[in-house]
Formats: C-alpha cells, structure tokens, sequence
C-alpha cells in the first residue's frame, strides 16, 4: 500500500539532508495501521556527523548578538504559524490525535519560538558585592554548547520547539532525536528551520532507532547537556549512560497527577475542566488526571457529571470532521489501558460510561472515554500511570486523607485542585508534593511558565525564563586592577 504522506529523509545534519540510501524507519497511522511514510534511520556515524557539526557550529553561534539569534527564532515562528494546518495533517497522521487538537499543539510549539526570541534579549547576571575598591564580582550566563533533544510521540511538535527555542536562543546548538513513532512532525519543522537561514550545524535531526541515536548521544563527550521527555525508565537509563561524561540531564518524565474535588466546589466546572485533563489526547498525557479523588459526599453526583462528558465525545480517525478522542499509539497502549480497567472490575468498580471500543472501530486502537466509580485505592489504575482515556473515580472523606492519596506516589509532576474555599486552595496547594498545581483548572502547560516536576518525574524546567536557564552555566568572573 502506497504511503499517505511521500517519504523523505529523517537525517539533517550540518545544514543539508542526507541518508536517502539509509534503511527506512517506517511510521503507521495509529487510527487505521496504514503506511504514512518513512524516514531514513541515522546510523552512529550519523549520529557522531551530527554532533560534531554542532561542536563546530557552536563558537560562532554563540558569538551572534542575541538579537541576531532572535531573529531566526521570529522567522521560524511565522513559517510555523502560516503552515500550522499542514503540519497539524502530519501530526495527525502520525499520532492520532484530532485535526483541531493537532493544530493546537502546532501553534502552542510556535509560541515558544517567540517567546525565546524575545526572553533573549532580556539582559540578565549580577554585579556582586566586592572585597575592595579595586575589585569587581560579575556572575554571567553563557551557553552550555551542544544540547541533545530528546522528544516523546504524545507531543511529537510542540516537545520539539518547547526544547530546541531555548536552548538556541542561549547560544546553544542542537541535535534532536524525535520518538520512533512520530518522526515526521519533526522532519516537517526541520524544512522550515532549514529555510530560514539557520547557520550549518545549529540545529541537526537525527531520526533512528533509541539504542543506536540515544547510545551515541549519551556517550559523546562532546554533548554537554541532555534534555529528555518520556518514560521514567528510560530517564534512569540516560541519567546512568551520561554519568561517563558529566553531562547536565534535564528530564520531564512521567506522572500520575492526582485532582482532588471538595464538595465545596463548582461540579460543573470541576467536571468540565478534568474531562479535557482526561481525554486531551486520548489520555496519553503526561499531566493528564491519572486519579479523581471525591469528597465522599458529591461522589456520586461529580460520577454522572463526568460520565455525561464522556459520554459526549465523539471518538474515530482524528482526520474526521467533529471527532473529539482519537486512537491510543498502539496495540501495546490499549492493552495496558484495559489490564488497569480489568484490575479495577475486579476489585469492585462500576463502569459508569465507556469501558470499549466505540461501534465499527478496531478495539486493539481505539478505546471510548472511560469513567469508573468505586475505585479501591490500591487499584493499578490508582497506583500506576494508565495514559488513556479512563478516569477513576476515588472517595475520600476529609483533606489529611486526600493528601495521603493524591501524595502516595513516586511521581510528582501535576496535580489538580477544585475548591471555592480560598484557605483551603492555599492550604492543600503548597501541600500537595507536586511541581505544578493546578487550582479550578485542567491545564497546566504555558509558554511562560515552568513546566516541570520533582521527585520521580524528573527536575528540569521548561518555559518561562527557567526554561532559558536551564540551557545555561552560571560563570563567576573576579576582575582586580
């Protein structure tokens, strides 16, 4: 079967494409299993070409006023903007999620190429408190040097831009390594990073298999940082392998973000904004709400409430008009989602809503929005990230006990809070062991904020100036005269 997309290179490398000979990495439409495309897999030549471009390209690219830097940053974002519906096809194709939520995600990336190209231009560092009269203390930010991207499938457009923006707005050069599966989205932005007149070596792609890219990558001297977004255990993996090196490892990893809805709360509200939480991407979010934990005496009530949401989603192709839940990655994926689901069943649960597959559509892709009420807490789906579409519903009966849920994890990425009382908000918020908490909201990811987690999710931040600062050494100069 002919692909839906033509195929082309996943390798650029030093300012030109490469790799038309190269094996194919083949990539699959989620929703249908059909041929999109294929892209060529780096080898670890490849992968040793792109870095040491990128060592090559650093010194006169960190040389450039930052106002040169941003320019291209400027640029880039309007060929991004211009061009979000084609690249949103692609990122459909690809990944499965929704036309209109892959634009989204298109245009969210794009704001952070503009908002690093003006961040940049902010003056920063400190003049310090000297010992004499003929001394100065200056403390400075300085690019690291070459910066490895490693990005995840569920956000195969904007992870890119949300790391590569940064770091080469601060004088840094990159080499990226797109998910496997998700390959075309960053080939796609690749082109206009190319047409805008990036310098050779600035920014390299190398597409391929984990084990070959990400071998190289952690075991180059010559990269001094690692920003990765994924799974935890793959983060234990690379912090291990760069361990050689000494390089920075900045990880986002996964989560099993909690949301905690008092009684006093707007239902309505609480139901509206964990219903997208939930279902945004068909639940394959890191920050999606993994676990609903309900003051026991609205339980029942926000259980029809989140249930009549679900209900109202329309799941199919995410290429067809009004679909609002696409397929999940995989076969892999939905077998994990339905072995939680089956795990809760018998434990005791009640599916409210959902719980298969929506009539006429493969039930090893695609999943309905889910709802459960009566979840035990030691439930997989309560103990464990499902990344689906399945929302478990969990009573509790007063806030010491909803702290010891929600903070019963290994993870602390995102948490949600829905409350009227003020006190209350403060209160749990700052007590929730989370990186982001989201009080009378579902959404956590602005461009100028730091999205980040703690504990088992890893400690890098990106967005915001934190995001600039993570790709930057801190240089302490004492003048004396």
């Amino acid at each position: 079967m002919a692909p839906e997309l033509s195929s082309g290179t996943g390798l650029y490398i030093d300012g030109a494409w490469r790799g038309q000979s190269h094996p194919g990495l083949d990539v699959f439409n989620p929703a249908t299993g059909h041929l999109v495309g294929s892209v060529a897999a780096a080898t670890k030549q490849d992968v040793d070409d792109a870095i040491g471009a990128a060592a090559r390209a650093f010194p006169d690219w960190s040389g450039l006023a930052p106002d040169q830097r941003s320019g291209f940053l400027r640029s880039a974002y309007q060929q991004v903007v211009s061009r979000s519906h084609e690249l949103a096809r692609i990122l459909t194709l690809e990944q499965g999620k929704p036309i209109a939520e892959a634009e989204g995600e298109v245009l969210w990336g794009a704001e952070f190429l503009l908002w690093y190209a003006e961040e940049i231009r902010r003056p920063w560092g400190e003049i310090l408190a000297s010992n004499s009269a003929n001394q100065r203390l200056i403390a400075r930010r300085r690019p690291r040097g070459v910066v490895a991207c490693i990005t995840p499938w569920n956000f195969p457009s904007s992870m890119i831009l949300r790391k590569v923006a940064p770091a080469i707005a601060a004088g840094n050069t990159v080499v990226v390594k797109p998910a496997e599966q998700t390959p075309l989205s960053a080939v796609a932005l690749f082109e206009i990073l190319h047409e805008v007149g990036l310098p050779a070596g600035v920014v390299n792609l190398v597409c391929g298999e984990p084990d070959v890219v990400g071998g190289a990558l952690t075991s180059s001297r010559h990269v001094r940082q690692i920003s990765f977004t994924g799974s935890a255990e793959v983060g234990r993996i690379i912090v291990e392998k760069a361990a050689s090196t000494m390089a920075k490892v900045s990880l986002e990893l996964g989560g099993s973000a909690p949301a905690l809805v008092f009684a006093d709360a707007d239902l309505d509200l609480a139901a509206d904004k964990l219903s997208f939480s939930k279902f945004q991407a068909s639940g394959q979010t890191c920050i999606a709400v993994n676990r609903i934990y309900v003051e026991r005496s609205i339980a029942d009530e926000f259980g029809l409430l989140l249930a009549k949401r679900a209900a109202g989603r329309r799941v199919g192709n995410g290429l067809d008009e009004g679909v609002d839940v696409g397929p999940l990655i995989d076969r892999k994926a939905v077998s994990k989602v339905r072995s939680h689901l089956d795990d809760a069943i018998s434990r005791g649960a009640r599916v409210l809503v959902g719980g298969g597959a929506p009539e006429g559509f493969d039930p090893d892709r695609f999943l309905d929005p889910t709802v459960v009420v009566d979840v035990p807490p030691d439930a997989l789906i309560a103990r464990e990230e499902t990344f689906g579409p399945v929302a478990p519903i969990i009573a509790f009966d007063d806030e010491r006990e909803a702290l010891e849920l929600a903070n019963g994890t290994e993870y602390g990425l995102a948490a949600y809070l829905f409350t009227r009382d003020l006190g209350r908000a403060y209160r749990i918020g700052e007590s929730l062991d989370f990186g982001m908490v989201a009080v009378n909201d579902g959404a956590l990811g602005w461009v100028q904020a730091p999205f980040g987690g703690i504990k088992g999710s890893g400690d890098g931040r990106e967005g915001g100036r934190w995001g600039l600062e993570e790709f930057l050494d801190v240089q302490y100069l004492s003048f004396n005269f």
